[in-house]
């Protein structure tokens, strides 16, 4: 079994549910296991804040008003991409907030803890972000698309 989808989303709060929801969605017919579903959209939902929060203003006198994800289900593995067209990194991010009550620096530290596989870089080229995540999924008993 092998599902994939790609959006072109706004950078609006209003696009973070969104793509949440679709993934969910998508993982709800595959079969996929909740525990699994709800960490990789928690993760997919803090990729995307950062995208809407991050990602405009490229540097180049411009600004990006949109972003991409991309999820693959394939296999036993389910691999989540968001692209932005933003500044990118700087290698100034730290994978751990400054301190548990802090509002704001805990997106890419939840991601790391939330998949198997994390990378965080730049898009090469134009400039941007891009962060990517992968999980081993797990199935329901009863799931009609799990993979062979």
């Amino acid at each position: 079994m092998s599902i994939w989808w790609s959006l072109h989303l706004r950078r609006e709060a209003a696009s973070v549910p969104l793509a949440r929801r679709l993934l969910l969605g998508t993982m709800e017919s595959a079969g996929v296991d909740p525990d699994i579903s709800y960490d990789l959209s928690v993760a997919l939902t803090e990729a995307c804040a950062n995208a809407v929060e991050h990602g405009g203003d490229t540097g180049h006198g411009g600004s990006s008003e949109a972003y991409r994800v991309t999820a693959y289900l394939d296999g036993e593995k389910c691999r989540i991409e968001v692209a932005d067209s933003g500044p990118g990194f700087t290698g100034r991010q730290s994978l751990r907030p400054s301190h548990s009550e802090a509002e704001h620096g805990r997106g890419l530290y939840l991601i790391r803890e939330l998949a198997d596989h994390v990378q965080i870089g730049n898009k090469p080229g134009r400039g941007g972000a891009v962060v990517s995540f992968d999980k081993i999924l797990k199935w329901k008993n009863d799931a009609q698309l799990m993979a062979v």
